[in-house]
């Protein structure tokens, strides 16, 4: 119940007297105290749960804040309502930290390997799937305040398929970025509460983002990947863009099509996917000609 119940409460118990309606006057009287009651009832569940799922939360993170208003506006999507504050400037900050972060401790744990290397590291330990697993490993979405039903159907389909994909599907699953954007602002939340402190904010980060991707668990994306078998094996690729008419990337090598790919939320997705289907059926179609891969 909104505080802008109490005048109009007033002002009807007014028009009731005033009327001469004691019939329905004793009635409201009777019934509105309840109502009062039950808005200040209702108020102080609300601030006990919120405290509840901060406490949660500083548990799974392993920090507790000097100011909690920080871990709940990072918790707090734009759909919430008209007047919140978001974590729209948490995240801005959880993302540029978190780069930092990732570089900082790859430069120094991998001397030898060059830039070529270093950025596509970064870039899969930092990417939106990433942190959106971290996000459902620390199951942040129970806690997340937004005004839309859909982004839970949303989630609840990424999780639906990550047992498919262990550690990463590299462009072939749709990852809400509302669940990396979470874990953003909550490295973000932390690092303006510390004082800036990039030691303590590591600290949070390692804990999200278990296992960290190591040069040895890196793929190559499904597009290179293609290509570059292909040229190996001097096989052309003719990939069909039809995205605008059905959400579908058709990818044919030496003139036959080996793989079909859909989604029509992501166009880069679609064409991970055919590009996937085809690079296993040419791995495949090489295996058994015994050719040297």
């Amino acid at each position: 119940m909104e505080s802008w119940l109490r005048p109009f409460l007033a002002q009807t118990l007014n028009w009731v007297s005033t009327q001469n309606l004691h019939k329905y006057g004793a009635v409201l009287n009777r019934f509105l105290p309840g109502i009062l009651e039950n808005e200040e009832a209702t108020k102080r569940a609300l601030q006990d749960d919120k405290s509840q799922n901060v406490e949660e939360v500083q548990k799974i993170i392993g920090y507790d804040f000097n100011d909690r208003n920080l871990l709940r506006q990072a918790f707090t999507h734009t759909s919430y309502h008209k007047d919140c504050i978001s974590y729209e400037r948490l995240e801005y900050v959880g993302d540029s930290v978190l780069n930092f972060m990732i570089t900082k401790e790859h430069f120094f744990k991998y001397p030898n390997l060059p830039p070529g290397l270093l950025s596509p590291l970064r870039a899969a330990n930092v990417d939106t799937e990433k942190l959106a697993r971290a996000a459902v490993k620390h199951s942040f979405h129970k806690y997340l305040q937004h005004g839309k039903p859909i982004l839970m159907r949303r989630i609840q389909s990424f999780i639906n398929v990550l047992p498919e994909y262990p550690l990463h599907s590299h462009g072939l699953i749709d990852a809400p970025k509302v669940l990396a954007d979470v874990v953003e602002s909550t490295i973000g939340a932390v690092f303006i509460d510390s004082n800036s402190s990039i030691d303590t904010t590591w600290e949070v980060a390692k804990i999200l983002l278990e296992p960290i991707i190591t040069p040895e668990m890196l793929e190559t994306n499904p597009v290179k990947k293609l290509y570059e078998t292909c040229q190996k094996h001097k096989l052309k690729v003719r990939v069909v863009d039809m995205w605008s008419h059905d959400g579908s990337f058709e990818v044919f090598v030496d003139n036959q099509m080996r793989g079909k790919g859909m989604c029509h939320v992501k166009k880069e997705i679609a064409l991970n996917r055919a590009a996937n289907k085809a690079y296993n059926e040419v791995i495949g179609m090489l295996s058994v000609g015994n050719m040297n891969i």
